[in-house]
């Protein structure tokens, strides 16, 4: 196979349209440079793009790859071989993009749901930084679900819901960790400060921790 002359064969066709690189370019949604690749022979079109040019010039796409005209028919068994072939050829792209896909969103999930776990272990819970890092954790995993389900229409809306229950675990992990840890809540929203106790006003509830940094210390929950 000559590229070049395929190349100098697919200018010739063009030119015949009377069109310019620019306005091919944009028929196939390519870029100008790929079509002056294809004309110099630097090049070649993949096999979908080949049967559409094909029909675009009305040609064989024998002639195509040989670089000049042979006949005025087109050879429909050829064109129909090279449609499968491209078919097969975009599906099986598409079935390793999924795959890749599935890897990726695994690696997320389990990075958000290590980030999480470690930032509520890590941090002591009256630091921000563990709320911070947790809900970090929680968007990883929801957008890992994303990668998992890439072909359902709903993914966004799935993504979302998933961070919403996650999001959900976490402040109802903090109440836990009030109620029969003895700590301070981790996600809440307002901090007021006294001479000697700081309330805490979390999701659903109130915290106050008396005496704080004392021997005399204790946490009060009231719901």
């Amino acid at each position: 196979m000559d590229q070049k002359k395929t190349g100098l064969f697919l200018r010739e066709l063009r030119k015949e349209k009377e069109l310019t690189q620019e306005q091919l370019a944009e028929q196939f949604n390519v870029s100008s440079r790929t079509v002056s690749r294809w004309e110099t022979g630097s090049n070649m079109p993949d096999l979908s793009v080949l049967v559409e040019l094909s029909d675009f010039y009305q040609v064989d796409i024998k002639e195509i790859i040989d670089g000049e005209r042979k006949s005025e028919n087109m050879n429909e068994e050829t064109r129909e071989t090279l449609v499968k072939v491209a078919e097969y050829t975009e599906e099986d792209k598409k079935v390793q993009h999924y795959k890749m896909r599935k890897i990726i969103g695994g690696v997320l999930m389990g990075f958000g749901a290590f980030l999480a776990i470690s930032a509520l272990t890590i941090f002591p819970p009256d630091s921000s930084w563990g709320s911070i890092y947790s809900v970090i954790g929680a968007i990883i995993i929801s957008a890992g679900v994303y990668q998992l389900i890439c072909r359902n229409k709903f993914k966004l809306l799935y993504s979302i819901g998933c961070f919403i229950l996650m999001f959900t675990l976490l402040i109802f992990t903090d109440y836990l960790g009030v109620r029969f840890g003895n700590q301070v809540p981790r996600f809440a929203y307002s901090k007021e400060w006294s001479d000697d106790e700081i309330v805490y006003k979390a999701p659903f509830y109130k915290v106050i921790w008396h005496n704080p940094d004392t021997e005399n210390e204790y946490i009060e929950l009231i719901d």
